[in-house]
């Protein structure tokens, strides 16, 4: 993992500092609301609903034990004992004491923790593919080139009143799992015909009110030059991206105004003209940070494990839970555990702060002291020895951490919608809820197979419905919540936007509806390998929208 320098530390004390005057002015009335939400939200503290809400940026998702465990400390000591891990890798508290807050950033401070642009129109925390480093199907490991654009945004004097937010991610794998396609720059590393890795860039993706899957503005960018080809995107960016109106001032809608192809043509012609300054990355500084990304001292293993076989033969629970929260790793005798914070009814993303703390033991013990946050909104150890999964899944078990769902119908990504943001129009997560209590029965959900459910309390999407094989958007009508569905969207390296279907169904209608969509998914699939996804774009739209609407008279509206 990589480790604060002398800079980094410096940056975030001075910055604490700097904010604990400003929050003590705030209390002594010395800054009105309108001068102090400027500065508060550089600091990643939001006023929601009901309390203020804090963002901790997790870099790139990866979190060692010692942090996990001051992360769980801050949700006993200052939230209601909870925190809630989001679709970018962060994690948020959503009760917390404006008094408190600069006593809470110091003590992230201590553990290397920070919440530098989690907000404002600045480079947001970069995120990348959570299997990173532990992946069979990765070219490089993602997190190496994360920290390096970290590094090169934070605090960068040019990009930090940008005309709106801005979010990258990277991936290193052939499977994108770190929805590069709806950024607003996702970087994709492969290897080209010689073998040197180059990147693929997307530019103008994002959802929101207008989304856009980003197109590929250029297919073969050596690794040398990644800074400086993306300081020439964010400068075209920068000078003519909307600042006169909020809706249209993400760089999605330049890129779609002005077409891919003007689009990379500008990029190209500043990246041109600043040939004789461009900030190349020195040789030295990429192996000084790629040193930081060490692989573990893996132990020399079977590929196959004989404790792991006969655990799963003889325990059909810790079987099933293998079957889906189990992936390969690329050494062998050893596997990838994702940790499940979606148990069935429960709010999506939350964990408390003895989960915290089991996850954070589990990672020091089991994981190489690592542990990652997925955009999934569950955790991931990373590096696990086959022989030991058993003895990691009766842990988890105790604990409530044990669903074995990843990626199945109760996976259910969700904004924290209406019962927090102050943003949205309808609740998210009473939806989720309903949508996994009608789903409880784990037999069932196997025998469906991959469903991606994703649920957005409002158009600002972030709970990512716009990409969800299934996605649910909640909108407020005449002051009632209703929710549209959309269908056939995904967030792969097969990214596709989902199409809205037809009117919104009420709260209490749409764990049926969904129940129908999956029925008539069940009828039609080839065979049991067939996913909804693949379902769906082979049979079109049609049959899934009849099912969804053939309720009784009066449900749809």
């Amino acid at each position: 993992m990589y480790r604060y320098d002398e800079f980094d530390a410096a940056i975030v004390a001075e910055r604490v500092a700097e904010f604990r005057g400003q929050v003590e002015r705030r209390l002594k009335g010395e800054l009105t609301e309108d001068q102090f939400k400027p500065l508060r939200l550089m600091n990643g503290l939001y006023l929601q609903l009901h309390a203020y809400m804090l963002r901790i940026a997790v870099p790139y998702g990866t979190l060692s034990s010692r942090q996990l465990h001051r992360l769980a400390r801050i949700a006993r000591d200052y939230d209601k004992d909870y925190g809630h891990f989001t679709t970018r890798q962060n994690i948020q508290f959503n009760w917390i004491k404006l008094p408190d807050v600069p006593k809470i950033l110091e003590e992230l401070a201590e553990v290397e923790m920070h919440c530098i642009q989690t907000s404002g129109n600045c480079i947001r925390n970069v995120t990348a593919d959570h299997f990173a480093a532990a992946a069979a199907d990765e070219t490089d490991d993602p997190r190496i080139w994360s920290e390096i654009i970290r590094q090169w945004s934070t605090f960068h004097p040019e990009f930090s009143f940008l005309p709106r937010k801005f979010k990258i991610a990277v991936t290193g794998a052939d499977e994108d799992r770190a929805a590069v396609q709806v950024h607003d720059i996702g970087l994709h590393l492969k290897k080209d015909a010689s073998g040197r890795p180059v990147f693929t860039v997307f530019v103008g993706g994002g959802q929101g009110r207008t989304p856009h899957v980003g197109p590929a503005i250029r297919t073969d960018l050596p690794t040398d030059d990644l800074l400086s080809y993306l300081d020439a995107i964010l400068r075209v960016y920068n000078r003519h991206g909307r600042r006169d109106n909020l809706y249209k001032s993400r760089i999605k809608i330049l890129v779609s105004a002005l077409g891919a192809a003007e689009f990379a043509r500008q990029v190209e012609e500043e990246w041109a003209l600043t040939k004789h300054e461009r900030i190349n990355l020195p040789p030295q500084e990429e192996a000084r940070i790629r040193a930081y990304f060490q692989a573990p001292a893996f132990r020399k293993l079977p590929k196959l494990s004989r404790a792991f076989e006969k655990a799963k033969a003889e325990n059909k629970a810790f079987a099933r839970w293998a079957s889906t929260n189990v992936r390969a790793h690329k050494i062998p005798g050893y596997a990838i555990a994702t940790i499940s914070l979606k148990p069935i009814g429960a709010a999506p993303g939350d964990a408390s702060s003895a989960q915290m703390d089991v996850s954070a033991e589990l990672a020091r013990l089991y994981s190489f002291d690592e542990i990652r946050v997925s955009h999934e909104q569950n955790l991931v150890l990373p590096h696990v020895e086959q022989d030991r999964l058993f003895e990691v899944w009766t842990k988890l078990a105790e604990h409530d951490l044990a669903t074995p769902n990843a990626g199945l119908v109760s996976d259910i990504i969700s904004c924290p919608g209406l019962d927090y943001c102050d943003l949205a129009n309808a609740r998210a997560i009473p939806i989720a809820q309903g949508i996994s209590e009608r789903f409880a029965d784990l037999e069932r959900q196997h025998q469906i197979g991959e469903l991606k459910i994703k649920i957005s309390g409002c158009i600002n999407a972030c709970g990512h419905h716009h990409v969800g094989h299934i996605g649910i958007l909640g909108v407020d009508k005449h002051g009632e919540e209703f929710y549209q569905i959309l269908l056939g969207g995904r967030a792969d390296e097969n990214c596709r936007l989902g199409k809205i279907t037809g009117k919104g169904l009420p709260g209490e209608a749409v764990p049926a509806a969904i129940e129908r969509v999956v029925a008539k998914y069940l009828s039609l699939r080839k065979d049991e390998s067939e996913r909804f996804i693949d379902a769906f774009e082979r049979l079109g739209a049609a049959p899934f929208e009849e099912a969804l609407y053939s309720a009784p008279q009066g449900l749809a509206a």
